[in-house]
């Protein structure tokens, strides 16, 4: 009898802290996230909002600075420029800088906004030249939510048309809750 307690305690317990299917992301509607978005004015986006968006999808597949691999993934998003669009755009002497909620910050020059200047790599980790490369805002993985676990709910990411195509992951920041143009 204690054994049965104890096992109908434990599978309470597992389905309280919602552990039943680990990765699965929440519906966007509990999801509490805004996005603030400043430039010449400021933005706040909830969640909803940024998917509303115009999307678009390509391949992300990243290599870490201490050389893990990971992908290649479909993700969808907003592209950064388009976001940055809404409160006054960039020029080219500007910065724009996306920060995430546990602090990390990556800087973007107006290169590495259209897609040029990031390093690139084939399956072997062998640089190659950079095809045409788009920067994103993503909010789904292979279809379905990121988790946060990967950076979501929402998570930079450089993408490409082609699934062989590794960039170097720096810049593909997690928990995005900040975007900022600094004029220079």
């Amino acid at each position: 009898m204690l054994r049965t307690g104890l096992l109908l305690l434990l599978a309470a317990g597992i389905c309280a802290c919602g552990c039943t299917q680990p990765g699965v992301t929440a519906n966007e509607e509990e999801i509490a996230w805004n996005l603030t978005v400043a430039g010449d004015g400021e933005e706040v986006l909830t969640l909803a909002e940024v998917r509303a968006l115009p999307a678009v999808e390509g391949y992300g597949h990243g290599v870490s600075t201490v050389g893990i691999v990971f992908g290649p993934d479909r993700y969808r998003g907003v592209l950064l420029t388009d976001l940055l669009d809404r409160v006054g755009g960039t020029g080219q002497d500007d910065l724009a800088y996306v920060s995430a909620e546990d602090g990390y910050l990556w800087v973007f020059d107006a290169e590495q906004l259209t897609g040029e200047g990031f390093f690139t790599f084939d399956e072997n980790l062998k640089e190659i030249p950079p095809p045409p490369l788009r920067v994103i805002l993503a909010y789904e993985r292979d279809g379905t939510p990121l988790p946060y676990d990967d950076g979501g709910p929402l998570r930079l990411v450089v993408v490409s048309d082609d699934p062989g195509v590794i960039t170097e992951a720096s810049p593909w920041v997690k928990w995005v809750d900040r975007i900022e143009v600094h004029r220079r």
